[in-house]
C-alpha cells in the first residue's frame, strides 16, 4: 500500500503560440462607365474626374476617353485574379436608372462570367421619371440587385444623409438610402464613396470647425509647402464642395448602415504618384468598417505602399490595369514579395 512517486517532471515545453491571424488585401479593378459621344457604353478613365481627351487643335475638350468594353475588361480582370469589381456609372441619368437598361445588361452579362462580388455605383438615389412615376433608391438599388449587382456604392446621397445626421447631432434618418438599402440587403452590401479633395492649411492657419486636420508627410506636401491639411467631402462627380470633411463622412455613413467605404482622392486621381496614404490612414483609424483605397495606382509597388501604410482591406485601381501597364497577378506578387496577405 506503498504512495507512488510522482513522475519526474521534464523540462517545462514551451507553449506553441499561434500564429496571428492575417487579413487577406483585396485588389479591386474599377471601370468607369459612361456613355460616349457615339450613345455606347464605354470604359474610360479621367484626370481629377476629366474623362474627355485634351484636343489641342480646337483648344477644347475631345472624345471621352475609350478603353474598351465594360464586360469585357472585368472578365479580363477577373481571369487575372481580381478580387472584386466595381462599375461606377458616371453617364449623367437622363431617363433615370431604372430604365438604364444598358448598365443593366451590362451588370447582367458581367455577373454571368466574373464570379468574384460586382459592386455598382452611379445613381442610386430617390428620382421621378419622365412620366412622374416616383422611384426610391432602394427601388433603384433592388433593380441592379436583381441585374446581378452583390453591392451598391452610394456617393453624394451619402453625403446629404451625412449632414442630415451631423446637424440632427448623430439622429439616423431612417428613410436616408444607407439606412433603408442597409437594412433590406445587410451592411456588406452597402458602400459609401467619399470624393474628396484636399485643403491645404499655411502655417498656423485654424481650420474651421469639425475638420479632421492631417499631417502630411514628407515629399507629399501642398505646392506651397503646407505640412498639413483637411479633406473636403464633395458631391456631383468632385464639382461641387460641401461643408463637411471626409473622415465625419465617413463616421456618419458608419453609423447610418454602410459596411465598407471607397475612399477616393480627387488630388490624386490619374496622377500615378501612389495613393494618399494620409487620407486612408485618417478615415480607417475613424471607422471600423473596411476601407477600399482608390485613386494614384501607377505601379504594383503602390500597393504595398498603402497596405502598409494604413489599414486599408482593399486596393482599388482603374487605368493602370485598363491600359495594361499592370496585371492584377504582378500586384499579388509583390504583396506577397512583402509580406502581405492576399487572395489566390
Amino acid at each position: 500500500g506503498g504512495r507512488v512517486a510522482p513522475a519526474a517532471a521534464g523540462p517545462p515545453q514551451p507553449r506553441r503560440q499561434p500564429r496571428p491571424t492575417q487579413l487577406a488585401r483585396r485588389i479591386v479593378a474599377a471601370l468607369d462607365v459612361r456613355t460616349n459621344d457615339e450613345g455606347d457604353l464605354v470604359v474610360t478613365k479621367g484626370e481629377s474626374y476629366d474623362v474627355r481627351e485634351r484636343d489641342e487643335s480646337s483648344g477644347g475638350r475631345g472624345a471621352v476617353r475609350n478603353l474598351g468594353k465594360p464586360v469585357a475588361l472585368a472578365q479580363r480582370y477577373y481571369e487575372q485574379g481580381a478580387d472584386e469589381c466595381v462599375f461606377l456609372n458616371i453617364t449623367s441619368f437622363r431617363q433615370g436608372v431604372i430604365d438604364d437598361l444598358p448598365m443593366l445588361q451590362v451588370l447582367e452579362r458581367a455577373s454571368e462570367r466574373c464570379f468574384v462580388p460586382l459592386t455598382v455605383g452611379g445613381g442610386i438615389r430617390a428620382h421621378t421619371d419622365t412620366s412622374g412615376h416616383e422611384f426610391s433608391a432602394l427601388d433603384v438599388a433592388d433593380r441592379y440587385f436583381r441585374a446581378g449587382a452583390d453591392k451598391v456604392s452610394i456617393g453624394s446621397d451619402a453625403v446629404r444623409a451625412a449632414e442630415a445626421f451631423e446637424a440632427s447631432g448623430g439622429v439616423v434618418d431612417e428613410q436616408c438610402s444607407i439606412h433603408l438599402i442597409s437594412k433590406r440587403y445587410g451592411a456588406q452590401a452597402v458602400v459609401v464613396s467619399i470624393d474628396p479633395r484636399r485643403v491645404y492649411l499655411s502655417e498656423g492657419e485654424e481650420p474651421p470647425p469639425r475638420r479632421h486636420v492631417v499631417a502630411l508627410p514628407d515629399g507629399d506636401v501642398g505646392p506651397a509647402g503646407e505640412r498639413r491639411c483637411w479633406y473636403q467631402a464633395t458631391v456631383k462627380g468632385g464639382r461641387e464642395g460641401r461643408d463637411l470633411c471626409a473622415v465625419r463622412l465617413a463616421i456618419a455613413a458608419e453609423a447610418l448602415g454602410a459596411g465598407e467605404l471607397m475612399v477616393n482622392s480627387i488630388t490624386h486621381d490619374g496622377q500615378g504618384r501612389g495613393y494618399d496614404t494620409p487620407l486612408i490612414a485618417a478615415v480607417q483609424a475613424a471607422v471600423g468598417i473596411p476601407v477600399i483605397a482608390s485613386s494614384g495606382a501607377g505601379c504594383a509597388q503602390h500597393f504595398v505602399e498603402v497596405f502598409r501604410a494604413t489599414g486599408a482591406g482593399a486596393a482599388l485601381a482603374a487605368g493602370i490595369f485598363h491600359r495594361g501597364e499592370v496585371e492584377v497577378g504582378e500586384v499579388k506578387a509583390a504583396l506577397r514579395g512583402a509580406s502581405i496577405a492576399c487572395r489566390d
